[in-house]
């Protein structure tokens, strides 16, 4: 009889054995976590919150963030957690250092902050500028940077928007810049150019980026949301390939993660030890997850 069966009340036992399954679970196995149709073909995000639960948006209908509810047998229930503001649509999700929801509205041209606990909704930044902002990262000062891809000109901008709001354009004229993250220890920006399949290496130096560098160029498929582990290893979602490239921070392919779906939009870490890792697909309206051999570098985040 496994151990939690002795400790614990019947009605815990079904909770204390799946998380052993979950720990057991083979490492970088995708599976189904929110089943085929959940979300729209818009589906992004991905984010857990301080509360240990996963957020994604456009859940129904575009213009919807979802939390999703981790359930006894593995899988995650979704939920209708808040309805944007007419006219907005969100796209890439972090959580702040104040514990508050960022959200990228593509569609407003804005940053929109959620209150986990009163739902409110509130604009925080205001982009006009930009095409739509698309994927956020967070910086240890509590900034965010911003990707803002030009899909129709094949062109795009790199935003930062400091912890008071002020925004600030810091490059021009990148080919549909997408995913975008920060290294475990604050010194490097990654940002990946889509339809270019590039991805971009900068140093950080004040909160500003210099130096850029390619860190790595794949031969085909397109990029789109990344996430770091601790260990500062970079998981690059690769569209219509089905699969989630891992890459070291010296630029070399450690491995590949099969999904199911082909539309990998995006990606992130969470789970009780950091470790599980979600996807999102667009071409199925679904969420996938497997496990990996490190924790994400900032779980939530």
């Amino acid at each position: 009889m496994p151990a939690c069966k002795k400790l614990l009340p019947a009605v815990l036992i079904g909770l204390c054995c799946a998380s052993g399954a979950r720990a057991a679970e083979p490492l970088f196995v995708a599976r189904d976590y929110v089943g085929d149709g959940a979300f729209t073909g818009n589906i992004e995000g991905p984010a857990f919150g301080p509360d240990g639960h996963l957020y994604v948006v456009n859940f129904g209908r575009d213009g919807t963030v979802a939390r999703v509810v981790a359930q006894a047998d593995g899988s995650g229930r979704a939920e209708l957690f808040v309805a944007l503001p007419a006219g907005s649509r969100g796209n890439g999700i972090r959580f702040g250092h104040d514990g508050a929801m960022y959200v990228a509205d593509t569609d407003g041209r804005k940053l929109l902050r959620i209150d986990l606990a009163t739902r409110r909704v509130a604009t925080f930044a205001e982009l006009p500028r930009s095409n739509g902002p698309n994927d956020l990262a967070l910086a240890p000062d509590g900034s965010f940077y911003v990707s803002d891809p030009d899909w129709k000109d094949h062109g795009g901008s790199l935003w930062k928007v400091a912890g008071d709001g002020r925004v600030q354009r810091l490059e021009t004229g990148m080919t549909t810049p997408n995913g975008v993250e920060v290294s475990p220890d604050g010194k490097r920006l990654y940002v990946n150019e889509s339809m270019a399949r590039r991805v971009w290496a900068y140093d950080l130096e004040g909160g500003m980026p210099r130096n850029r560098r390619l860190l790595i160029e794949f031969p085909d498929f397109g990029l789109d949301g990344m996430r770091c582990d601790a260990d500062g290893n970079l998981y690059v979602t690769r569209y219509d390939a089905g699969q989630v490239a891992v890459v070291s921070p010296a630029g070399k392919v450690v491995r590949t993660v099969a999904l199911k779906g082909r539309k990998t939009s995006n990606v992130a870490f969470g789970g009780e030890d950091g470790r599980q890792v979600v996807v999102t697909l667009q071409d199925r309206g679904a969420i996938e997850t497997f496990r990996a051999d490190r924790p994400g570098r900032e779980t939530g985040h």
